[in-house]
């Protein structure tokens, strides 16, 4: 295959031995050919031993990204392959079927850049906030897209032909509004790509139904990531097995996933906090479409500011479900974050019943677990409380984690009781 290389310094190499798929500007010795943006080519290491094919993007200080170890076109049928060999790995532990979840995760897929969530569902009933059953005819698959990097962007047509043959949707959302988009050159969209997209798809998650905003929800309109701690968190719901339901706090609860999840649980009061009012709208909505809107209770304010007001009035909770958004952007911003995430904690631990449940949560690969235990112990200490830890958990098994890609390991969230 005739293409352009990139040729690395010496002991370059190392990293994307290892799995790592970028190469950043400062790597690269020479360029050999005249790619254009967003063509493929061959990377290869200091002597001249080929590490794989690649896309490259001359704007960006990844210059290129690694989309396969051998040299190989990435044409409608890589795509094919690549999509296949993503779904096959979901099955292992989903029905894609009957299921929402992650397609593609990116580069732990394969696929630099791209990401494809599954939403399972049916159509919101207009007016209404009851959806059809899930054996009614309107149920089906609709997909949120979004393409996060050149290589992917300039091979939208070849992707959504790939996804026909290997896994056929009623419609497809872009949501390729993330900021990184702007590190790529490239400007920020959100809108249909394909097919018919409804205003909201009702999903089914761990037993509950919870309405999906694809065109303008978070991201790409609902955290899949979180699905097994919201499971695992419901658990502490109850003081004990078969015991009395406590009082729960869901702070940046979004449209509500943990405190619906704990409130199902038998949870005796959950109050839900987001300075979004379109979140406690949503909250709202989706307690009312599950039965729990005498259980659940949605607060618009700042989270931070919530708990102070909290602690003031001595309220306390026996569960603490912290699930804040990335404060660690990039390297730069690790400092800061770790005083907001010290503060968040210490303030959470100040309210929480002896012998209540901390969950709490980042979903900054910036911001990594030892830092995260770090942060945790320090916010006991000032506190003056202790942790006894239950569990240490991270994303779900359809965001995979793989070897030399530490970026595909970003979500910690850490169970601990409180006394």
């Amino acid at each position: 295959m005739e293409r352009a290389r990139l040729i690395l310094k010496p002991k370059e190499d190392f990293r994307l031995r290892g799995g790592h798929p970028w190469v950043y500007d400062n790597e690269i010795a020479s360029v050999e050919g005249d790619p254009a943006p967003g063509a493929e080519v061959e990377v290869l290491d200091a002597r001249r031993r080929s590490l794989g094919s690649a896309f490259f993007n001359p704007a960006s200080k990844i210059r290129a990204r690694i989309y396969s170890r051998v040299a190989k076109p990435a044409d409608q049928a890589f795509f094919e392959e690549s999509i296949a060999r993503a779904l096959a790995w979901r099955r292992r532990f989903f029905d894609p079927e009957r299921q929402s979840l992650r397609l593609v995760f990116g580069e732990a897929d394969g696929l630099p850049g791209l990401i494809l969530d599954s939403f399972v569902g049916s159509p919101e009933a207009a007016g209404s906030d009851a959806a059809a059953s899930p054996s009614e005819p309107s149920r089906g698959r609709w997909l949120s897209a979004q393409f996060l990097s050149l290589g992917v962007e300039t091979r939208k047509d070849e992707i959504l032909a790939a996804l026909t043959r290997v896994f056929p949707v009623r419609g497809i959302a872009e949501r390729s509004d993330a900021s990184v988009r702007t590190l790529e050159g490239l400007p920020l969209f959100s809108g249909k790509l394909d097919g018919e997209v409804p205003e909201r798809v009702v999903i089914d998650e761990n037993g509950l139904r919870f309405a999906v905003d694809l065109l303008g929800g978070q991201k790409t309109g609902w955290y899949l990531d979180q699905r097994a701690n919201r499971s695992a968190a419901s658990r502490f719901a109850l003081e004990r097995a078969g015991g009395p339901g406590r009082r729960v706090l869901d702070a940046f609860c979004n449209a509500g996933g943990f405190a619906l999840a704990c409130a199902a649980a038998g949870a005796a009061e959950v109050v839900a906090v987001d300075s979004s009012p379109e979140a406690v709208a949503a909250v709202a909505a989706n307690a009312a479409r599950n039965g729990l809107s005498d259980r659940v209770r949605a607060i618009e304010a700042n989270a931070f500011d919530q708990l102070r007001l909290f602690e003031r009035g001595h309220e306390r909770f026996g569960l603490v479900v912290l699930d804040p958004p990335a404060f660690a952007k990039n390297r730069a911003s690790v400092d800061s974050a770790y005083r907001g995430y010290k503060d968040l904690n210490l303030r959470a631990l100040r309210i929480i019943e002896d012998g209540g449940v901390l969950v709490t949560c980042s979903c900054s690969f910036w911001f990594g677990r030892e830092r995260f235990a770090q942060m945790l112990e320090e916010a006991a200490r000032d506190a003056g409380r202790r942790l006894r830890m239950i569990e240490e958990r991270g994303q779900d098994l359809d965001h995979p984690v793989v070897s030399g890609y530490g970026e595909s390991r970003y979500l910690k969230c850490v169970i601990a009781e409180v006394s």
